[in-house]
């Protein structure tokens, strides 16, 4: 069996190498075999998916299609901070969240962050360092502000849709096809 929920998407990519693969045919596949390997169920395929493609296992082609090609496939090193330089960094901040301005004084855990996030190239610089709170710091990993913001928009039209506001309802396609159109957040799926 694969080791990691990752490690079985990733086993049905190198089985169909150079092939453009939908997302409902992996997703699919990965939670019925991870059903019949573990008996458990495989919770969140999407963040498997777009996890190896950070890494640069997977090539994005297109919104929700993904090709695994051995050629191609360049493995991301992932920069952490030492010591050094998150005591650095904590000291440049006054050892406070550059977003809400607590820290430690006020009981409040505080995080040396990646401005620019490891997995999109960001590289342990100073320059590239800032002190966050812990909420501050999990926010902005589980929601991009794009993410926030394409989701906060997909409620919106859910929304107006439900009473038939067909003015709002516009306003909300326009805005979510320039998310689709310049390929924003692609693997947040909607639908009318």
């Amino acid at each position: 069996m694969a080791k990691t929920q990752a490690d079985l998407i990733l086993e049905y990519y190198k089985a169909h190498p150079k092939q453009d693969i939908p997302h409902a045919e992996i997703v699919d596949w990965a939670v019925a075999e991870y059903k019949r390997r573990t008996d458990s169920i495989f919770r969140d395929p999407d963040r498997a998916i777009r996890k190896l493609h950070q890494n640069g296992y997977l090539v994005k082609v297109k919104k929700g299609v993904y090709r695994y090609d051995p050629d191609t496939v360049h493995v991301r090193t992932l920069e952490d901070f030492t010591a050094e330089m998150r005591e650095e960094i904590f000291r440049r901040d006054n050892y406070r969240c550059v977003i809400c301005g607590l820290g430690r004084e006020n009981g409040v855990e505080i995080h040396a962050d990646h401005i620019k996030p490891k997995d999109k190239g960001g590289k342990a610089t100073l320059e590239n360092g800032q002190t966050l709170c812990a909420a501050h710091n999990f926010r902005k990993k589980n929601y991009s502000q794009t993410e926030s913001g394409k989701r906060m928009f997909i409620r919106l039209y859910e929304s107006a849709a439900s009473i038939n506001d067909e003015g709002m309802m516009a306003f909300c396609r326009d805005i979510l096809a320039v998310y689709d159109k310049h390929d924003i957040n692609g693997h947040i799926e909607w639908g009318e």
